[in-house]
């Protein structure tokens, strides 16, 4: 077994995706402290994280029993297994996001809990490898029985991830050690034992590609590729939930859009495009493009969320996409995320940096509260007064019976600096605006930056260089497509702002310390309008700014004013309203428009020969708006993105 590392012994850590200086990537991501976020909505995340939801995580891990069915398995108490099958995955989605934590910012506290869950796995581990609480402890005769249902290699992906996180941040080497020999052992069983079973999961084949980056094992990846070749034939076929919804329909190849549970298809898209990374299969990463744009074009919210039915958590048709019973769920958004960036790093194309920043800020952001202590396992667009009530008035919860998204959100939000820039042979791409220091190491030397910025609330922001090598070098900015125009500025004086083909303008020079650049997106309000075929919201409009959409809530209209009366001109004006903090949410920007609010009397039977616009009566109110990541965080009350298109009516009369 090869111990090679593909980065020099003694560097410093890298982080989640880590493509070996062989791959097919054209951009390079930084290490983990190589940018530092020190404010904004993505800054406040990570302290968030750090003082309130990562503890909360650790104590619910002893609550929930995950913990306990590993000391089942290890033989150091008696009792019942606790929780379905996959309860090991919820802990090692922990460790990664503990152990990015631990790296991020040194913290002893956290390496120690690095070490005890280290010593506890490799206690339950059984002598081949093979480590899986459920399977150990209540059906052992049952191992590789039922992979379309069991997780097996899914939890094995998770705690491979959770490994590598902790060996790049130097943590304790036992978790590593633990990882690689179940990795050794899927390997025997799958790649040269003939097995030709999958998981029904997927997820193990974007974490054995990180794991052969790590380690320059070749079984790795080849075993991580075999899976993928296999997927599509049939293997999981009989499990009574159909092949589409584990992606087992066509081979990956064939697929031109996204089935069945969406976080499945994305987990196994990332995979897919690490393999080409690594193995430069350009049939893999068209594929993979192909389905983007698909998923893109008649599949995402406009939050960026995917996954539009709650029935097996899965994609719908195209254009099946409701505001109010969308599904959304949150790790769907963080596989969009991980995918997104694995086609940002194979293409350098600044689409994917769009979509990223979407889902970020509006699909992943609103599925935790602003005080970190509870979450959103699914993520509609609207919630009608009817579900704020009852025992589950549709709010956000500490925790879930099957608790995945918790320490998936996590973990996302520990390496969110990760996903900020990269390097590639000209010079720095920035492709996500953050206030604090950007560090890379270029060919020519190093470069150092400070980054000045209020966004997304404002749409200036000012680089510093601070450290530059000699000679040209390029800084390339991403100018999101949602800005109409863009001013740039070199040392206070104007340059040429034109994006090239990818988005990104890209300002080429030899630069010295004292440098500074600026770039000014416009954050004039919009609305937006849906596609005619998504028949859920036809004839409605929503609004946003910057990279943010907004959504209406109860809490902020008028007294006497309904939200669900609420409706919007096609050419309303739009004011944004600058709040320093607004008491349960934070700092924020609201906007208000011109708005009406209609009725319709109830007679009986609530459909009629008569036109909607003809039987209305309407009034002219001011409708206020809120990031939609910062609802549910007052009195719990309705909510919707949409608003339908006003009626051709006069304020208050009837048409």
């Amino acid at each position: 077994m090869s111990t090679t590392a593909n980065r020099p012994a003694g560097a410093p850590a890298g982080g989640p995706v880590e493509p070996t200086p062989d791959s097919r990537a054209p951009h390079r991501p930084l290490r983990l402290r190589d940018v530092h976020i020190d404010g904004g909505p993505l800054g406040r995340w990570q302290e968030t994280n750090r003082a309130a939801s990562i503890p909360l995580g650790i104590k619910q891990l002893e609550e929930a029993g995950n913990l306990h069915n590993l000391r089942l398995a290890a033989g150091e108490v008696t009792g019942d297994f606790r929780g379905p099958r996959f309860m090991d995955s919820d802990l090692y989605k922990q460790l990664e996001a503990v152990a990015w934590e631990a790296g991020r910012e040194d913290a002893g506290e956290l390496h120690d809990f690095l070490r005890r869950a280290g010593e506890l796995l490799a206690k339950a581990q059984r002598a081949d490898g093979y480590l899986n609480s459920y399977y150990q402890v209540v059906r052992p005769e049952r191992q590789y029985a039922e992979l379309e249902h069991s997780h097996e290699m899914y939890c094995a992906g998770h705690l491979v991830q959770a490994a590598v996180a902790a060996a790049r941040v130097g943590g304790e080497p036992e978790l590593l050690a633990v990882a690689r020999r179940f990795a050794d052992h899927l390997v025997e069983v799958f790649l040269r034992g003939g097995n030709p079973g999958i998981d029904g999961h997927p997820e193990i084949e974007t974490a054995l590609v990180e794991l052969y980056r790590l380690t320059g094992e070749r079984s790795y990846l080849d075993l991580s590729l075999h899976l993928v070749d296999e997927r599509g034939k049939g293997h999981i076929a009989g499990s009574g939930m159909g092949q589409r919804y584990f992606q087992d329909h066509l081979p990956v190849r064939e697929a031109d859009t996204e089935v069945g549970h969406a976080v499945r298809a994305l987990y196994l898209e990332a995979g897919i495009v690490d393999l080409y990374l690594e193995t430069g299969d350009e049939s893999l990463l068209a594929s993979s493009v192909r389905r983007w744009e698909d998923m893109v074009a008649t599949k995402t919210q406009l939050t960026g969320g995917v996954g539009s039915r709650h029935s097996h958590e899965a994609f719908g048709d195209r254009y099946e996409l409701p505001p109010d019973r969308s599904y959304n769920e949150t790790c769907a958004a963080i596989a969009s995320v991980h995918w997104n960036w694995r086609l940002l790093l194979a293409t350098g194309e600044g689409r994917y940096a769009d979509l990223l920043e979407r889902t970020l800020y509006n699909a992943f952001a609103a599925s935790t509260s602003t005080d970190g202590t509870r979450f959103f396992y699914v993520n509609p667009l609207q919630r009608r007064h009817d579900h704020t009530e009852g025992d589950d008035p549709g709010r956000r919860h500490e925790w879930f019976s099957c608790a995945c998204c918790p320490p998936n959100i996590m973990r996302l939000v520990s390496t969110v600096g990760h996903y900020v820039a990269t390097t590639n042979d000209d010079g720095l791409s920035v492709h996500q605006y953050v206030p604090g220091t950007i560090r890379a190491d270029l060919s020519a030397g190093e470069v150092a930056l400070s980054v000045r910025t209020e966004y997304p609330w404002e749409g200036e922001v000012a680089f510093a260089v601070d450290t530059a090598p000699e000679g040209e070098w390029s800084l390339a900015l991403r100018v999101p497509a949602w800005s109409p125009s863009v001013g740039v500025s070199v040392n206070s004086e104007p340059a040429d702002a034109t994006p090239d083909e990818r988005g990104y303008v890209v300002v080429r020079r030899a630069w010295s310390p004292g440098d500074t650049v600026t770039i000014t997106l416009d954050l004039t309000p919009r609305l937006v309008f849906p596609h005619q075929r998504i028949d859920a919201v036809r004839g409605c409009v929503a609004v946003e700014r910057g990279p943010l959409v907004y959504c209406f809530e109860q809490a902020d209209q008028a007294e006497g004013v309904d939200v669900e009366d609420l409706t919007l001109a096609p050419n309303a004006g739009i004011r944004a309203v600058p709040q320093a903090d607004l008491a349960g949410v934070g700092r924020t920007v609201l906007l208000t428009m011109d708005a009406a609010a209609v009725s319709q009397p109830r007679n009986g039977f609530p459909y009629t020969p008569q036109p909607t616009d003809q039987a209305v009566t309407s009034r002219a109110v001011t409708a206020t708006a809120v990031p939609y990541f910062q609802w549910d965080n007052r009195d719990g009350g309705a909510m919707r993105v949409w608003l339908p298109v006003s009626p051709q009516v006069t304020s208050g009369e009837n048409s």
